[in-house]
């Protein structure tokens, strides 16, 4: 009876030690787990990469500040001014802010690959963000003395240092491979990942380093050579097919798409940066307005008798400039968001667009400086307003063309909704050719009515935002009116089963 009583009781306390030093090697090995991870005091680089893509947007859209703030004499014609500005500082521009896309795609592409940091590699990233901050300035220098070689030279040499900060963080990274992503930690080909991302990270410091060369020799060369890194991923699998082609061998596929410069970004990654830049335009706006339209205390008190109503009228132009551009670009940000609502997985050609759709964004705080800068009705503000529009036209269209090209892959890019035959298939075209649409229509048609450019302009920036409210009516009303004239025998009213029915066949 005893032994049947103590026996359990015994069998209670091995079995509570049991679970004593169960839980403390559990502890034990969680601690040297939490040890392990904590290498370093490692943590992860998600916070490093959004600081990084906030910088890189805020640089790469500060670009357009020199050319915005182009003076222009009263004397002198826009027309000559403009030629001057798209061959030198807004070529210029545009191709630097397509590099900077480059190199924050690279960034990107690079993090994702290293999912967590150390002190390190923290310094090494804001040694890289500091040359990058630097550009502008190189920017300047190319734009203003483009036949000068030493502002090409400055802007190679400080690409090629972030490219080299750039393999000196991936060799760190490897030498400790609890940094990495954890494919890569467990692969038995580190080497070969290393040399693969070393090989692609390391091309474009080889282009600027030949740019920087023959800068001596032939300057237009070096831009050219520098516009090449826009297109290298393009170029590079150009290369490949042609050279499998000539010699009837398939191409070798990199070990595993890891770390892929052809690959597209996310669609997630594409989104937060194109957020960034169009906030950092919407807030560039009003700079001026601070700057230019605030009346010195002593002009109020002598030439408006103390009235600072009197005096801030005077500047009525420059309000209504800025709540127009305002809202333009508010309205291209609202079509983009729309899209990418839309879209389920973005291709390399779409994120080319979307970065040619930017830098024209890019381009709004020039417009509302040239729209309010010339007096009304001169000849001056009417080719002030017709750049405007171009620059509009080309934000617009490029949105347009990023929704064309998903539509040939749709069923790996889009919503069904937006597909061919989708229930909000025209509602989305619509929406996307609003802007280009009108901002081609005021083009010509300030070209026709000259004396009336502003109004027409300004007209243009107040019912463009009422279009886009009552826009799905209006597409209802224009295609009910395209079948009672095509298909007569379609055009009797549908019930919302019959819309609904269509809806989940579609």
């Amino acid at each position: 009876m005893e032994e049947i009583i103590e026996h359990p009781v015994a069998d209670g306390m091995e079995e509570r030690k049991r679970s004593e030093t169960s839980s403390f090697l559990e502890s034990l090995s969680e601690h040297r787990s939490t040890q392990s991870n904590t290498h370093g005091s490692t943590q992860s680089s998600q916070r490093l990469l959004a600081y990084s893509d906030a910088l890189i947007s805020i640089i790469a859209t500060v670009m357009i500040l020199p050319v915005a703030h182009t003076k222009i004499g009263e004397d002198e014609e826009l027309k000559e001014s403009v030629q001057v500005l798209l061959t030198t500082k807004i070529g210029v521009y545009l191709m630097t802010f397509l590099i900077v896309t480059v190199a924050w795609a690279a960034h990107v592409r690079l993090f994702q690959v290293i999912v967590r940091i150390d002190d390190c590699l923290a310094l090494l990233n804001l040694a890289c963000m500091m040359l990058i901050t630097f550009l502008p300035y190189t920017f300047s220098l190319m734009a203003t003395f483009p036949e000068n070689h030493l502002g090409i030279l400055l802007f190679c040499g400080c690409v090629m240092v972030i490219g080299l900060i750039q393999a000196l963080v991936v060799v760190y990274a490897f030498s400790r491979p609890f940094l990495l992503k954890e494919q890569i930690q467990t692969s038995e080909d580190l080497k070969v990942y290393k040399h693969h991302i070393l090989q692609v990270i390391l091309k474009v410091p080889v282009m600027c380093f030949l740019a920087s060369i023959f800068s001596f020799i032939f300057l237009q060369l070096s831009y050219v050579l520098l516009a090449m890194v826009i297109f290298l991923p393009y170029i590079s699998q150009f290369l490949k097919w042609c050279r499998s082609k000539a010699t009837g061998e398939e191409e070798t596929p990199d070990p595993e798409p890891l770390y892929q410069a052809s690959e597209p970004l996310s669609k997630e990654r594409l989104e937060a940066f194109s957020d960034g830049v169009y906030a950092i335009v919407a807030t560039l706006l009003i700079l001026d307005i601070c700057e230019d339209n605030v009346p010195d205390r002593e002009t109020v008190k002598t030439v408006y008798n103390g009235s600072l109503v009197s005096a801030l009228s005077d500047y009525g132009p420059e309000y209504l400039a800025y709540f127009g551009s305002f809202v333009t670009v508010g309205l291209l940000w609202f079509v983009h968001h729309s899209l990418f609502l839309h879209v389920t997985k973005t291709t390399r050609f779409m994120g080319l667009l979307n970065a040619f759709s930017l830098a024209f964004v890019g381009g709004l705080p020039l417009a509302y400086q040239l729209t309010h800068e010339f007096p009304r009705n001169s000849n001056n503000e009417l080719e002030a307003i017709q750049v405007s529009c171009v620059i509009i036209f080309f934000a617009g269209i490029n949105q347009l063309g990023i929704w064309v090209v998903a539509l040939y892959s749709e069923q790996e890019t889009l919503h069904r909704y937006v597909r061919y035959a989708g229930r909000d298939h025209i509602f989305m075209l619509a929406k996307l050719a609003l802007y280009p649409c009108v901002a081609l229509g005021t083009f010509f048609l300030t070209c026709i009515l000259s004396q009336f450019s502003a109004s027409i302009f300004h007209l243009m920036e107040i019912t463009v935002p009422l279009a886009f409210l009552v826009l799905r009516l209006l597409v209802r009303v224009a295609l009910a009116g395209l079948r009672l004239i095509f298909c007569p025998e379609r055009a009797i009213p549908r019930t919302v089963l019959e819309e609904e029915q269509d809806a989940l066949v579609a």
